[in-house]
């Protein structure tokens, strides 16, 4: 059994083989909690693949909006990657730090907006280095190219969408949270927010998707965790997290697999608990 939407997912030496492929554009998108205190752009700065341009989670967002690193509008979303270089035509692939985790975050954000040319590189940038593969400090300076942007609602799920799912059960949810955050036993890391889920959700731990290595799992395994997990690889998905960047990892294992509807609440847990109106679920 194989990955059904395998060109999604490339490998270090296939990126080596047509990284300089002229319509190939390189991403790092790494991102990480505030807790960890790292900054990816100073780490980008210092070490990249040959080539690639900074996807900035944080700032390719809707800065109006109190949540972390929410969906910008297409008009922001379409001039950043002009001045990034990717656009129209370009077959973009996307690593980050952690493996392949934010990676995954921008590889949906290019796809809500109508790029479907988008892949990620299978165990990041620390599998490029432990193999010894090339990186630089050299600036990159993109020549801009046109994006036409073109949003994809059924990629993206609201507040309002996911509370009505609760009663009619259309679609399944799914959390990417540890067990403890999942089941409220465990202190959320950002303050102020309660603890527990969406009532009514399973979950899936984004980190059970991959092999100790950092790479993500064979297509059966895969497929095996999301069925282990309570899901019914037929029926639509909500997947949620913390604040949308893990999610995203459940949603590309889902696409990987074929999976034609899932969609991502991107929101997740930091706009739902701080909305005592809303439900939650704990134990």
């Amino acid at each position: 059994m194989a990955y059904v939407n395998s060109a999604s997912l490339v490998s270090t030496q296939q990126l080596a083989d047509y990284m300089r492929a002229p319509d190939v554009r390189i991403v790092d998108a790494s991102w990480h909690m505030p807790a960890t205190k790292r900054n990816p752009r100073a780490e980008y700065d210092a070490a990249h693949i040959p080539g690639a341009v900074f996807f900035d989670i944080d700032e390719i967002a809707d800065l109006d909006n109190p949540l972390p690193h929410m969906v910008p509008s297409p008009e922001k979303f379409s001039s950043r990657m002009r001045k990034l270089g990717l656009g129209d035509g370009n077959r973009i692939i996307i690593y980050d730090t952690n493996g392949t985790v934010s990676a995954t975050r921008a590889w949906w954000m290019l796809r809500l907006f109508g790029h479907q040319d988008v892949a990620v590189l299978d165990g990041g940038l620390p599998k490029w280095i432990a193999e010894g593969r090339p990186v630089e400090d050299t600036p990159v300076l993109p020549t801009e190219r046109h994006f036409t942007a073109r949003i994809n609602s059924f990629l993206l799920r609201e507040k309002d969408q996911v509370a009505r799912n609760i009663e009619t059960a259309r679609e399944q949810v799914l959390d990417a949270r540890s067990p403890g955050r999942f089941t409220g036993t465990e202190p959320e890391p950002r303050e102020g927010l309660r603890g527990g889920r969406i009532p009514g959700s399973k979950n899936l731990p984004f980190t059970d998707l991959f092999k100790p290595d950092g790479t993500l799992l064979d297509a059966p395994a895969l497929q095996a965790a999301y069925e282990k997990a309570g899901i019914d690889l037929k029926a639509p998905v909500i997947t949620t997290c913390g604040s949308g960047i893990s999610a995203c990892v459940l949603a590309f294992g889902l696409h990987l697999l074929g999976h034609k509807r899932v969609a991502v609440y991107d929101g997740s847990w930091t706009e739902w608990a701080k909305d005592e109106s809303l439900p939650v679920a704990t134990g």
